[in-house]
């Protein structure tokens, strides 16, 4: 890369510093600095630092550089600030105590490096200097890959990377073949290993470590996986889960919005209907106000053309029946209508009834669902009590397995004290014999405190199996406890939801049902004006009757010269007859807008259903999901029953096939 060479022979100009050939050749080479094998001066090692601090390299490899003290100092300074580097190869440069120290510096400040390679060093020897480093590394959070072979690392310094192991949170493997850990530093390894969740590959080859302990810590790094492993699983499921929930509630706005424009539109339509109908009441009234005009005019005219009268008596009687039966008409039409309004509201009554069943009938649904949960809360309980069993089978087996071992110790008591009697008996007649004696007593010993530490090893690796199973189990109830508490909100919030849109939509028809009620009244009142003004009318025609038989005798003369008025009289009368129809086709009119209003009502009632429908598909979608989770709690407790009988079998097994139960037979 030409930037980088440019850079570094302008570093090498102004510190005075001659450019090394294979330095240059490496630095053409794109994001990736390998200078291993080359043999760096501290000049050099000062420069490469200048220009790793700049740099854009993100691998530096500096293997079997043998690299000197001041100039690992150097470089490995220059790496403090640095954001680009994230893999470091430092193999093979004899690393020693300020080695150790600077790179301790490094992982403590530094926040971009992942992977370390420190093979073939001596960090090992000096304690303190790699405590130091440990410290660093504790204090590190983005280290993952860290390789610590041939480094002549002792049970001290296992200790304390046993320590720093604590503290890291990003550590993911860690390769110490071929050090000296011991017995001592493979047990604060394992220690440090079951603290640290984050560790999946912890290689120990190579260390004079019994096979138990390697055994152990493969198991621990094993389940440091599998955990890892479940916790990706678990992230996804949640992640799965939200989007569902997210798209499900996503689809209730939509609904919600939709059924709120519906309602809209219908208050829309239903103000459209009243005003028309105000208006309509409107003409009414100026057309009454109109025909009172007229009657006052007519009454004016018949005063005037009283004498013109006397001959149109029949004529008149003859109106007069027509409009008796125009009236038993009306009467006829006005008792129809009040059956038709009855039968209205019948309906409506019986559309209300039907709607407070289907809300019991929620709510009868809404227990059910609490009756189950519930029942997954009593079953949750039954597997805490199974729980609960198991870790007092668990307590039973170890103390069986201390009194075992309380046993083996007396044994052990009662042989070392009839080995001491029988020497006491055959000292002074075989000298010989009782020092072969004790030779093999020695090495019965031995054997024996050999075969207690490791059934020691074998009872921690035992308890700590059993407190990781309990630990399994106490998460994954709690997991599933939250699981049973996120759906049950769920449900409840679902449920709240359904029952205040019904009773929204419960109120929506109770004041479409008022208004038509209202509108109905006022109809009625106005039916109520017309009759009023039919029986004045009728009045007024009586008292007009009355006043042509008084002016019949007076009044014989003049029918030649009013037969033009009373012709015009007939034509104002029939006119008034056409209004009287006009206003029937105005009732018939508002009839079909009842008719309309009651079609609405249906098309509500029936868009309730639907929406009722679509929320019992929901809570069934719910319920399946809710079978799904309990088939897989119902998994995972077999399979926590499972390991359980296993770890119960493996005991068992161990306890009968150990040495300890047949201990004192061959000595007897």
């Amino acid at each position: 890369m030409e930037d980088s060479r440019g850079l570094y022979l302008r570093l090498c100009k102004e510190g005075g510093v001659e450019p090394q050939e294979g330095v240059l050749d490496q630095l053409q080479e794109g994001s990736r600095l390998d200078l291993s094998g080359q043999s760096l001066s501290a000049d050099t090692c000062s420069v490469l630092a200048r220009a790793l601090q700049d740099g854009a390299f993100t691998q530096v490899s500096l293997s079997d550089c043998m690299l000197s003290e001041e100039g690992a100092k150097i470089l490995l300074s220059g790496l403090f600030g640095n954001t680009t580097v994230k893999s470091l190869d430092m193999k093979g440069n004899n690393l020693r105590s300020a080695g150790a120290e600077v790179l301790g510096k490094l992982l403590a400040r530094n926040k971009t490096l992942c992977r370390l390679v420190l093979e073939w060093n001596a960090l090992g020897v000096w304690e303190e200097a790699f405590s130091a480093f440990c410290d660093g590394l504790g204090s590190n959070n983005t280290l993952t890959h860290l390789d610590l072979r041939n480094n002549q690392i002792s049970h001290h310094g296992a200790a304390a990377l046993a320590l720093a192991l604590r503290r890291s949170g990003s550590l993911e493997e860690l390769d110490l073949r071929w050090n000296n850990l011991g017995l001592l530093g493979g047990r604060s390894l394992l220690e440090a290993l079951q603290s640290n969740k984050s560790m999946v590959k912890l290689k120990v080859a190579g260390n004079n470590i019994p096979s138990d302990p390697l055994k152990a810590i493969e198991q621990t790094a094993g389940h440091n996986s599998d955990r890892q492993t479940t916790l990706r699983e678990n992230h996804s499921r949640t992640q799965v889960l939200s989007r569902e929930i997210q798209t499900l509630k996503e689809e209730k706005g939509r609904q919600f919005l939709s059924l709120m424009e519906t309602i809209d539109r219908q208050k829309e339509e239903m103000g459209r209907s009243n005003r028309s109908a105000s208006v309509q009441i409107s003409h009414l009234q100026e057309a009454l106000n109109e025909r009172k005009s007229a009657v006052k005019a007519l009454t004016a005219k018949l005063q005037m053309a009283e004498a013109a009268l006397a001959l149109s008596e029949q004529k008149n009687q003859s109106l007069g029946e027509r409009l008796s039966r125009l009236e038993a008409e009306k009467e006829d039409e006005r008792e129809k209508q009040s059956r038709r309004r009855k039968k209205e509201e019948e309906d409506s009554l019986l559309r209300e009834g039907k709607l407070l069943r289907e809300i019991q009938n929620l709510t009868e649904t809404n227990g059910q669902l609490r009756s189950k949960g519930e029942e997954l809360e009593q079953r949750c309980k039954s597997q805490q009590q199974q729980i609960f069993e198991l870790k007092q089978e668990l307590a039973n087996s170890t103390a069986e397995l201390k009194m075992r071992l309380a046993q083996a110790d007396d044994r052990l008591e009662m042989e070392k004290r009839r080995s001491k009697q029988a020497l006491e008996d055959s000292e002074s007649l075989r000298q010989k014999e009782v020092e072969h004696v004790s030779r093999r007593l020695e090495e019965s010993e031995r054997q024996l405190q050999e075969r207690v530490l490791k059934l020691e090893e074998q009872r921690i690796q035992l308890e700590e199996e059993v407190s990781k199973g309990k630990a399994a189990c106490v998460t994954e109830r709690v997991h599933a406890e939250e699981e049973l508490g996120r759906v049950r909100s769920q449900l409840r919030l679902q449920e709240q939801e359904h029952v205040s849109l019904l009773e929204e939509k419960l109120r929506s028809v109770r004041s479409s049902l008022q208004e038509v009620q209202l509108h109905c009244s006022q109809q009625k009142q106005t039916i109520s004006e017309l009759q009023a003004k039919n029986g004045q009318q009728s009045a007024e025609m009586d008292g007009c009757r009355r006043r042509v038989e008084e002016l019949q005798q007076e009044l014989a003369g003049k029918d030649q010269e009013r037969v033009a008025e009373v012709s015009r009289v007939k034509v104002e009368l029939q006119e008034q007859i056409a209004l009287l129809q006009a206003e029937m086709m105005a009732q018939g009119g508002l009839k079909a807008k009842i008719s309309a209003l009651e079609r609405e009502l249906k098309v509500l009632g029936s868009n309730h259903r639907e929406a009722l429908l679509d929320k019992e598909s929901e809570i069934s979608s719910l319920l399946e999901k809710l079978r799904l989770k309990e088939a897989e709690i119902q998994r995972i407790r077999e399979d926590e029953a499972h390991r359980a009988s296993c770890l119960q079998s493996a005991i068992r097994a161990y306890v009968q096939g150990s040495p300890l139960g047949h201990f004192g037979s061959p000595r007897k």
